[in-house]
């Protein structure tokens, strides 16, 4: 229970995940539990797991009466199956290097519903890396899991202390920064690098001056309609499907 705050899960360095999806994307992607926790009367399922599962083999599990796994799930109506594993970000190492290198970048993005659909359409299009500061919404959050449909599990999430620190990293590997901006050039004119990273803004403010003031290349959506603007996730998919197939790559 414990792990569902943040911080707390964060400084242990693990993750609470939870129901039969989530959970065998999990297990797909290589992803070793430290426990298993599943309620009463699901041991068919946790038999047939461990078959197909060796990362299963050796883990601790605990069997839990419906009422008490009610209260270590976070869903309406439990599916008594849950995980607690090591936070997947720190086990993979990504080269900054890869002449390929292709980046996602959020700055301050706090929607969870965002950070999900950005992190499926990276993992969708075959990016390097998802990569955002610190004070973003965590990427393993319920909500975010959820959203991601089990791209969390498949792609590197890597957190930085600020927008400074990206910046060094991209720039110390040579890579250019895109950032989505509405006072960027046209979309249909500007000329996309294929090793680049592309940076999202906080939904309600975009991209902060400073970085939209280093960034090497400023983007924009042209909208002919009314909308005022798109949110962070639907400009994210447009913006990174462009940049991994309608660039010079």
């Amino acid at each position: 229970m414990a792990l569902h705050d943040r911080k707390v899960a964060r400084a242990q360095g693990k993750v609470f995940i939870e129901g039969l999806r989530l959970c065998e994307d999990a297990l797909l992607s290589g992803l070793a539990p430290e426990t298993v926790l599943f309620r009463k009367g699901k041991e068919d399922l946790l038999k047939e797991w461990e078959k197909k599962y060796p990362n299963l083999s050796g883990v601790e599990k605990f069997a839990f009466s419906e009422n008490l796994f009610s209260k270590i799930a976070q869903t309406v109506n439990p599916q008594g199956i849950a995980l607690v594993v090591r936070n997947p970000g720190e086990q993979n190492m990504v080269s900054f290097d890869d002449e390929h290198a292709r980046f996602i970048v959020l700055e301050h993005l706090q929607d969870p519903g965002n950070m999900g659909t950005i992190i499926r359409m990276a993992d969708a299009f075959g990016y390097t890396s998802v990569l955002f500061t610190e004070d973003s919404v965590d990427p393993y959050n319920e909500k975010v899991l959820r959203a991601s449909m089990g791209s969390c599990f498949h792609i590197p999430l890597i957190s930085f202390p600020d927008s400074a620190s990206i910046l060094d990293k991209l720039g110390s590997a040579g890579i250019p920064s895109i950032g989505a901006h509405l006072n960027g050039e046209d979309l249909r004119t500007v000329h996309l690098p294929s090793r680049a990273a592309l940076w999202i803004g906080n939904e309600a403010n975009g991209l902060s001056v400073t970085t939209s003031s280093v960034c090497d290349i400023l983007v924009k959506i042209p909208m002919p309609g009314r909308a005022e603007s798109l949110n962070a996730a639907s400009a994210a998919s447009i913006l990174g499907y462009l940049l991994a197939f309608g660039s010079d790559s």
